[in-house]
């Protein structure tokens, strides 16, 4: 009312805001932001150290690659290395393992890609793109986890005479192709070469 000397205003938190006031919302914006950035910044600050802690350290980098002496490992035998966390299996075949494996036709087999990482992605699930190669097709080195759910498969069993994974019932046979079961993929063949006639280097 005029004349009476009463200032009408507002509670607005923990103080009196004039009706007078105006407002700014481009600087409230800017407040919010810069506000929200900081805090992103302290966030990240923060965790650094966790995860950088969670880099592999040398002595794991180390073991990307292993190499192996496969001098003793006679005809028919096998041996399991471990390679990154993981087994894999390298075995030497017989003459009869080989000849038996490489009668398959690819057309009874459930995978018919090689998952070989040494030749092209497609190649198809020959014996000899499942082994070593030519001259040394009695090697095959394959890591010995199981493409189902990765379980480890028990060497020498199954009704194909190569690997059976208890799990869940899943048989390769001698050159590591699924051939009965759950597991939808061959076992897979990993990087390796043979740097000596009795070593073999993986990765």
């Amino acid at each position: 009312m005029p004349g009476c000397g009463v200032r009408l205003t507002i509670a607005r938190g923990t103080g009196p805001v004039s009706v007078n006031e105006t407002h700014d919302p481009n600087r409230r914006d800017f407040l919010y932001v810069a506000t929200g950035t900081a805090a992103v910044i302290g966030a990240g600050a923060v965790a650094w150290p966790f995860i950088d802690q969670m880099r592999p350290d040398a002595s794991t980098l180390a073991l990307s690659t292993i190499e192996v002496d496969v001098s003793a490992i006679e005809p028919g035998m096998s041996v399991a290395a471990k390679w990154r966390g993981r087994p894999v299996f390298i075995r030497n075949r017989t003459a009869e393992e080989v000849e038996a494996a490489r009668g398959v036709a690819l057309e009874d087999l459930k995978d018919p890609v090689a998952r070989n990482a040494n030749i092209s992605a497609d190649a198809p699930a020959t014996d000899i793109d499942r082994s070593a190669g030519e001259g040394k097709e009695n090697w095959i080195v394959m890591v010995g986890v199981c493409t189902h759910l990765g379980c480890v498969p028990l060497g020498q069993a199954g009704e194909f005479g190569g690997w059976f994974c208890p799990c869940h019932g899943s048989h390769y046979d001698t050159a590591g192709r699924i051939r009965k079961g759950p597991a939808p993929e061959n076992l897979a063949v990993p990087i390796f070469e043979f740097i000596s006639d009795t070593t073999i280097r993986i990765g």
